[in-house]
């Protein structure tokens, strides 16, 4: 399972991540960020398949994927 970070104080709200994932994991939540933008949310970890798409698409880097699966 990937895991995605989204760092609030340098997301702008644009939501590009949340129209480019092939996925559809990420979506638009109800939370507001201190700067008053609307902030994406994750779900269904699971079905990332750590593409890293929006990752790439964030203008403001916002976005962390990690590549690599933890050994269990």
């Amino acid at each position: 399972m990937r895991k995605i970070f989204i760092r609030t104080d340098y997301c702008k709200g644009c939501l590009i991540c949340v129209e480019s994932c092939p996925k559809k994991i990420l979506k638009i939540s109800s939370s507001i960020s201190a700067k008053g933008y609307t902030l994406p949310q994750v779900t269904n970890t699971e079905k990332c398949n750590g593409c890293g798409i929006c990752e790439i698409v964030c203008p403001d880097f916002a976005i962390a994927v990690e590549k690599k699966d933890k050994a269990v």
